[in-house]
């Protein structure tokens, strides 16, 4: 199922691997282990962040995804469904109008 991950940094540790020049680095080690479809990365609530489109087959993914930004920089990261026109347009929602409506 594709989802978007939102990964929110705190200040440190990035600040720290900023510094030291690894934080480019650990961030390409992670992104190449979890491949996401896109990423984009930006300030996020004032403070460092991205946007991963993500795919998770299964429940068990997550912490393949997750954890690596977690253990790495103490990042919190969110998962949120998300869906391309063309799968909406499976949802049937005339269906679910008619149903519920």
């Amino acid at each position: 199922m594709r989802m978007i991950m939102e990964v929110k940094f705190p200040l440190e540790p990035f600040n720290a691997a900023v510094r030291n020049g690894t934080a480019g680095l650990i961030m390409k080690q992670i992104l190449d282990d979890i491949k996401p479809e896109a990423a984009y990365f930006g300030e996020r609530e004032g403070k460092r962040g991205g946007i991963l489109i993500v795919d998770v087959a299964k429940a068990s993914d997550v912490p393949r995804l997750a954890e690596p930004w977690f253990l790495k920089f103490n990042a919190a990261v969110e998962f949120r469904v998300c869906m391309l026109p063309q799968d909406l347009g499976q949802a049937d929602l005339e269906g679910l109008g008619k149903k519920w409506g």
